[in-house]
């Protein structure tokens, strides 16, 4: 089926979504004024468009609304569902003085609540290079792996595509007010470099990566963990059973911790933790502490 088929005389401009464009791209000029910036409509240039289809496009390109400079923005035109797919009409704005070439970059398609429909990492380079102010018309593929609701038939008015910008912004720390409060800038730098190497998690991956250990003279276990979110929304934790091996894959401490309140780890973040075991929950006796792990506990 040819792109073509999808955009329609009656389609409209429903919903926009916009972001700062140096949220996916670095060293960009500076606007010099705050000017509203209309868009022109752009083509792909392998795209033989048929001149009813350029009558469409340019219809509904005209009736986009301005941008501020050195903004991204995808605006919603409409849905079509085939075989399962929910095929996505939108165009892909920028309104940058000059030509933008992107990577991958992860949509959401949420319905009027605001509730995730869908969610796919998209090749943008296959839109090619984007013009100067400028809006692309796409159609963005949700196949049904991708989608996270059964509906019957199509989402209800109100649903839109959008940018998913915590996938955007990267991986990151999320420190506790209480690690904000005591740590300097130069150790929190150090916790953003070691976080920054860790190995990337799976899309609803949680982990928990062993950072600092220390034996206390009481014979309790002080274990700070790297808890590691690779959804795209926060996780809480409330009730943890976690347990600690050694280098020799020996279980040296078991304990279950009730968090109050919750410790809350943001999506795509890792939140450094400790947990302290007590002396009965310990034997380190011939423990090698020169690698060590952290592990939940399975529920018998």
């Amino acid at each position: 089926m040819s792109i073509f088929d999808f955009f329609k005389k009656d389609d409209k401009v429903k919903k926009e979504n916009t972001i700062d464009s140096k949220t996916l791209l670095q060293d960009l000029n500076k606007p010099t004024s705050d000017r509203d910036v209309t868009t022109k409509l752009s083509i792909h240039p392998e795209w033989d468009v048929p001149q009813e289809q350029k009558y469409i496009f340019s219809f509904l390109a005209n009736d986009l609304q301005p941008l501020k400079p050195n903004q991204l923005s995808l605006s919603t035109i409409s849905m079509e569902q085939q075989d399962g797919k929910w095929f996505v009409r939108a165009f892909f704005r920028s309104s940058l003085d000059q030509p933008i070439e992107l990577g991958d970059v992860e949509l959401f398609l949420l319905d009027k609540d605001g509730e995730l429909l869908a969610t796919k990492r998209f090749d943008f380079s296959a839109l090619g290079t984007i013009p100067a102010e400028s809006a692309r018309p796409w159609i963005f593929t949700f196949e049904k792996e991708t989608q996270k609701q059964v509906l019957d038939g199509l989402p209800e008015d109100g649903w839109q595509i959008a940018f998913n910008l915590v996938y955007l912004r990267g991986h990151q720390l999320d420190l506790d007010p209480s690690w904000e409060e005591q740590l300097t800038k130069e150790q929190k730098a150090q916790l953003e470099e070691i976080v920054s190497k860790l190995p990337e998690l799976g899309d609803s991956e949680v982990n928990f990566t062993g950072f600092q250990i220390r034996e206390v003279e009481d014979g309790s276990l002080q274990a700070t963990v790297f808890i590691r979110n690779g959804n795209n929304r926060a996780v809480n934790l409330e009730q943890l059973p976690l347990e600690i091996y050694d280098a020799n894959s020996k279980r040296i401490a078991n304990g279950s911790f009730k968090m109050d309140p919750a410790i809350t780890v943001e999506g795509n973040t890792t939140k450094p933790w400790t947990f302290i075991f007590p002396a009965n929950l310990v034997d380190t006796t011939d423990a090698d502490l020169s690698r060590w792990s952290a592990r939940v506990a399975q529920q018998a």
